[in-house]
């Protein structure tokens, strides 16, 4: 069923974006993965990123998050050129992952989580556990007031708040930009809900999203631009509300822009769905 998004309030794409990646190319042997690839995300943005198995969402997302080094290409960060060769790099420049595995340590609550790794300690060196809790009470309050299980080991929570912890912890370290793998995979109708009035909170304080998804819905609800990589390249960057779910599955699977799409080619689309 064709799916037509109303026009949503979307961040302005002019001025500088948060991030550009220009021309990001990266082979494999003989298998070019990523193939000229130009994207960029502003301010206050949702960017959904999608394609089919093998497109090269992860590998382009891999790039950004220093996790995987491009063999040509450019990364500007607020106007600027920035070399990223390694996750440390990235988290320098207030760029966070939040994978579908989520890295969460399931042994472990919710403020242990949000500083693993990165832990308070007190004059003595011992782990200050009362910072880390009321930095941790303090942003989860931010980001979702319902969220109490602050002593619980967080494999006993929900998806939903499982997801909330990671972003969390995301955001406790200053991202800016934010890379969101799947977020809502595996979720029931409840979690999915939560996680997507996070997405929302997190545009509203200015956080640039580079949403990863093969849920269409997902997209059409969070994202203000949707790319579309087919077979390592981007087919078309577009406005989401110019255009319907039908255009964007045209894309995915026949790596053609909406108006490229012949009418036979359209009823075959129609009888896949």
């Amino acid at each position: 069923m064709t799916e037509t998004a109303t026009a949503p309030t979307a961040p302005a794409t002019s001025g500088t974006p948060l991030v550009e990646m220009r021309n990001i190319n990266v082979a494999f042997g003989g298998v070019h993965a990523v193939r000229d690839v130009t994207i960029d995300l502003f301010p206050g943005e949702v960017v959904g990123l999608v394609g089919g198995n093998g497109a090269g969402k992860s590998t382009l997302t891999k790039v950004l998050s220093g996790a995987q080094r491009a063999d040509s290409g450019q990364i500007l960060i607020e106007g600027e050129t920035k070399n990223i060769t390694n996750p440390r790099d990235a988290k320098e420049y207030g760029i966070e992952c939040i994978y579908q595995t989520l890295a969460l340590a399931d042994n472990l609550d919710a403020p242990a989580n949000l500083f693993l790794g990165r832990e308070l300690t007190t004059r003595l060196g011992n782990l200050d556990d009362d910072r880390m809790e009321d930095a941790t009470r303090k942003v989860m309050g931010r980001l979702n007031p319902n969220f109490h299980r602050f002593t619980t080991p967080v494999v006993s929570l929900s998806g939903g708040q499982r997801q909330a912890v990671a972003i969390a912890r995301a955001v406790y370290f200053n991202a800016k930009i934010l890379i969101m793998d799947e977020p809502t995979a595996a979720l029931g109708p409840a979690e999915t809900a939560q996680v997507r009035n996070l997405v929302r909170q997190l545009k509203a304080e200015g956080i640039g999203i580079l949403l990863i998804s093969h849920d269409i819905h997902d997209v059409y609800d969070l994202a203000d631009r949707v790319s579309v990589m087919y077979h390592g390249q981007i087919v078309d960057t577009v406005n989401k509300h110019e255009v319907s779910t039908d255009d964007i599955l045209g894309m995915i699977i026949l790596g053609k822009k909406p108006g490229d799409v012949t009418q036979k080619e359209l009823e075959q689309l129609e009888l896949r769905g």
